[in-house]
């Protein structure tokens, strides 16, 4: 898929990299950018060479939150625009795993995306807020994601006050994963990409399925459900693969071109 207006598309050694291309509004959610942001999704989800997706914004910024002169969802030249919890419930949703490089600043609607990624590699000084306080909102939708990561301790300092904290801090508060100076992220995604190839394919699209049901179970019904689903998986073709070259000290057939 060729870039387009507000956006660009690239499959590069295993993965789909979304780049949030309007840095002259700092990348900021437009009705247009994320209706290309869901195409691109989609067209990485049908694309065997990309094992995992990543997003990512033209420098300075990642991404500024929503344009608030053309917010996600208006419709664009006769086309019914996608909403931002569209936007983030594919990602989540998404069976492959999503990866958000936070090369600079990320604001508001913007923390959404790093809130609903799977991995989130994060320059180290790029600067993190949630600002909507400051001009008399409240960052509701995007909290559905990054709640649940912050916990409410972090959040509710965070939400109330729109403070301004670094990838560092964001490391620390848990909203990501590893922070590195800037001119190391790229290296940095790409070692999670090449990680991320050497398992397989489904094994990797359970687990991320696997992570968000556990929560939502009781400890009894978690023991029975994830019993009845370790035997599914250790009964597959992609399993038998698997332990089969570890048994004949070979690579398994899904990473032969890792």
């Amino acid at each position: 898929m060729p870039t387009t207006e507000a956006t660009r598309y690239e499959v590069r050694d295993g993965a789909a990299w979304i780049t949030l291309n309007r840095p002259e509004n700092r990348n900021a959610l437009s009705a247009v950018l994320v209706n290309e942001l869901n195409d691109h999704l989609i067209a990485a989800l049908d694309d065997p060479a990309a094992r995992c997706i990543v997003i990512t914004g033209a420098d300075p910024a990642f991404c500024a939150g929503a344009d608030l002169k053309n917010p996600p969802g208006s419709s664009t030249g006769g086309r019914a625009g996608v909403s931002l919890p569209e936007i983030l419930n594919r990602m989540m949703q998404s069976p492959k795993p999503v990866i958000a490089a936070v090369n600079g600043s990320a604001f508001a609607g913007g923390l959404g995306l790093v809130g609903a990624a799977d991995i989130v590699i994060t320059a180290e000084n790029a600067e993190y807020s949630f600002s909507e306080v400051r001009i008399g909102v409240i960052p509701a939708i995007i909290a559905v994601v990054c709640v649940p990561k912050l916990g409410t301790h972090h959040a509710m300092k965070l939400f109330l006050t729109g403070e301004r904290f670094s990838g560092r801090r964001a490391v620390e508060m848990g909203f990501a994963h590893r922070a590195v100076p800037k001119a190391d992220l790229v290296a940095a995604v790409q070692e999670e990409i090449d990680m991320i190839r050497l398992g397989g394919p489904i094994a990797v699209t359970e687990c991320k399925k696997l992570v968000r049901r556990v929560p939502e179970l009781s400890t009894e019904e978690g023991f029975r459900e994830m019993a009845e689903w370790s035997v599914r998986m250790f009964r597959s073709p992609e399993a038998a693969e698997g332990m089969g070259a570890f048994r004949e000290k070979r690579k398994p057939s899904w990473v032969r071109d890792a």
